[in-house]
């Protein structure tokens, strides 16, 4: 039980530093670099006091770069995001707001005199300005209920915004005599999206004038429409550019409404003409996926991530170009068998860079227009998420299994690397990680599949190990070189586990044919190709065969259900979070129809689909015999709690151990700092119960 005990402390000491903010408290310049711990080994405390770096801008000038970085107070359960800016050529990182109300959404102002970002200081979410070093804080816009988004048109004369527009009635509103009426009134799907019930309002996007000190005549270019953009629940100002005239926007949207919408993948790029106020559809024929459009500096082309099949969420992520002379558009990857994300002009409007998964690694690449070939730029154990040109290099985010994300300077010609930012160098140098290795193991089709096993701090080859097999969720997304907050590997293996992280069937960047393969087969190849990597992995000395878990999230949590009554004795323990347990009930339960109509291929109605619903995991019940603890989110809407409360009744009447974990305010994620904590510590406790004799 030692272990256990050692990941309940809070393990660290935090010193608090000398800055007052405006309101006159103390705020650190990096709350990171005044934690000392006590131990080198990761605890869930630890995981959380890492800062959080994103959003990276490059100033116009190329000079400096600005970036965020979201800090989080365990006590307090909440976080704050500050903005930093650092030297392109090195140097110092300067956080320049030190405030309590948190700063998003920030970007320079096109003359680089100003950053905008967005701030609830005024006490809703608006447009504030200031300058360079933090300076002369200026609040902007005033907008009624305030905004979301924004972006400076490229003259600075105009800006871009989003916020939402209530466009339907409220039961209330429709019965005005009964204001205390408690009640929804229905009529199609998609009534709800992913944690949240449909608020009879949409996202629109307006222009407004802006002359340096205020917005001004601002109209809604989507007016009365009932449709949004950004399309939700992911989706960004990524979705919406300015021409570089600042004559036009192209916008992404899903022009579509409940059953039609819940069914398809359709999204389409409009180009919105501020002169003529026309708006006219230039993916018109292209059925997937097509978002996140950029015109190139010229004017001449505009670019944007593509998918060909409507339907299908995780389809191969194509860039697409239209050339506006011609009006030719083309898929400039066609014979690029990987997917590409991020797409950002060189100033010359001649190349593309953007960042793209290869074997479970995101590397920064480059499309040459003129022809059409795509050069590697980066190499290495990392994923790049985000790269910028700045004058003569690039300017990438990075991280890996090992370090969370900072600011990284690459050589555009050989790729070669200079780290920028150290938010958390602090916490680096007092811990010790385990290694993570690439194994390439046989599948039972004889295919060579990807695995990564991550080892114990201070790993002693004498000792024998506990392993997990880790599920990946998606089902499509690869086990990259991720940094999670929740199922951190380097976390997992603290806690002397040896961990087993299979790039499984219906994984992406192994080509498209080992990416589409699961569709119609969930409980088939992919499962195999578990067994296989646990098998190979558990022959090693250093393995206790005898004490094996299989954890996951989501699809790793049908997986988990799914294994729980097909492992053949192999696992010991299994955790399962937020996963699929019964497909029938799944299939009128979530939101997005499209999803499972891909993968599980329609309606459990319709009798072709007999082979996917026979692997349905509660169909396999009766053959459960292994302690299993299971997660939900009450206002997870993918996967609906009652899967996980039905699997935990399901065990318990087949009186076999099992815990339910149930948070009533989170969705498909654990998001607020307490409840990660709590989560890791049930999550360890559960596992070292059943997979460490010494207990």
């Amino acid at each position: 039980m030692k272990k256990l005990q050692l990941l309940t402390g809070a393990f660290l000491i935090l010193t608090v530093l000398s800055c007052t903010s405006e309101k006159g408290k103390v705020v650190k310049e990096n709350p990171v670099d005044e934690i000392i711990l006590t131990s080198d080994i990761m605890t869930p405390e630890v995981l959380w006091a890492f800062g959080r770096v994103s959003a990276v801008e490059v100033s116009p000038d190329n000079k400096t770069v600005l970036f965020g970085v979201s800090f989080y107070n365990i006590e307090e359960n909440r976080g704050n995001r500050e903005l930093f800016i650092i030297p392109s050529d090195g140097g110092e990182a300067v956080n320049i707001t030190k405030t309590e109300s948190g700063e998003y959404s920030a970007q320079w102002r096109p003359d680089g005199k100003k950053i905008g970002f967005l701030s609830a200081e005024s006490g809703s979410l608006q447009l504030w300005e200031m300058n360079p070093d933090g300076s002369n804080r200026t609040q902007i816009s005033d907008i009624e209920d305030g905004i979301n988004g924004f972006k400076y048109s490229p003259d600075q004369t105009k800006l871009v915004f989003i916020k939402d527009v209530k466009l339907d009635e409220t039961p209330n509103e429709l019965h005005p005599d009964l204001p205390k009426a408690e009640a929804r009134i229905e009529t199609d799907l998609m009534h709800r999206h992913w944690d949240r019930w449909h608020d009879y309002a949409y996202s629109h996007i307006f222009i407004a004038n802006y002359d340096g000190k205020s917005l001004g005549n601002n109209y809604d270019i989507m007016e009365t429409e009932k449709f949004d953009s950004p399309m939700n629940p992911f989706g960004g100002m990524e979705h919406i550019n300015w021409s570089p005239d600042g004559k036009k926007i192209a916008y992404t949207c899903k022009k579509m409404s409940g059953r039609d919408y819940t069914l398809s993948t359709n999204s389409a790029i409009y180009i919105y003409n501020i002169d003529s106020k026309e708006t006219e559809n230039i993916t018109e024929g292209l059925n997937g996926y097509d978002v996140s459009p950029v015109f190139s500096p010229d004017g001449n082309m505009i670019a944007w991530e593509s998918m060909e099949r409507d339907g299908y969420e995780s389809d191969q992520n194509r860039l697409f170009i239209m050339n506006f002379e011609t009006g030719e558009k083309k898929d400039y990857t066609a014979n690029f068998d990987q997917d590409v994300h991020g797409l950002v002009w060189t100033p010359e409007s001649n190349s593309i860079y953007f960042t793209s998964d290869y074997h479970a690694r995101f590397q920064i690449y480059n499309l040459n227009i003129e022809t059409e070939e795509v050069k590697q730029i980066t190499d290495g154990v990392h994923n790049y998420r985000s790269v910028q040109p700045c004058g003569n290099k690039l300017i990438g985010s990075k991280q890996s299994m090992t370090y969370p994300t900072e600011v990284f300077a690459i050589n555009s010609e050989n790729g070669e690397e200079t780290q920028l930012s150290f938010i958390n160098e602090n916490l680096h140098d007092q811990l010790t990680y385990g290694k993570v290795e690439e194994r390439w193991v046989k599948t039972t089709d004889n295919k060579d599949m990807l695995v990564w096993v991550i080892y114990p701090p201070n790993f002693n080859p004498e000792k024998k190990y506990p392993a997990l097999l880790y599920c990946q969720g998606g089902p499509h997304g690869s086990v990259s070189q991720f940094y999670s907050f929740r199922w951190n590997f380097q976390m997992m293996a603290a806690n002397d586990y040896i961990i087993v992280a299979p790039n499984r069937r219906g994984l992406p960047s192994f080509g498209k044919e080992w990416n589409d393969q699961i569709s119609g087969d969930y409980g088939g190849q992919n499962m195999k190709d578990y067994f296989s990597a646990i098998d190979a992995v558990s022959k090693e000395p250093f393995v206790d065969e005898n004490n094996l878990g299989a954890v996951g999230a989501s699809y790793g949590g049908f997986s988990v259900f799914w294994i729980a009554g097909n492992h053949e004795g192999r696992f010991d323990a299994f955790i399962s979070h937020d996963g699929i347990f019964n497909f029938e009930s799944m299939y009128l339960e979530t939101e997005e129809m499209f999803f499972i109509n891909w993968d599980i291929g329609g309606p459990y109605w319709d009798k072709e689909n007999k082979k996917s619903y026979d692997n349905s995991p509660h169909k396999f019940v009766k053959n459960w015999d292994t302690p299993i603890m299971v997660v939900h989110g009450e206002k997870d809407y993918r996967i609906v709690y009652t899967q996980g409360m039905s699997a935990f009744n399901a065990a318990r009447l087949r009186n076999i151990p099992a815990k339910y974990l149930h948070f009533p305010y989170e969705n498909h994620w654990v998001l607020k700092p307490q409840n990660g904590i709590l989560w890791q510590r049930e999550f360890y406790s559960w596992l070292d119960q059943w997979l460490k004799d010494e207990n």
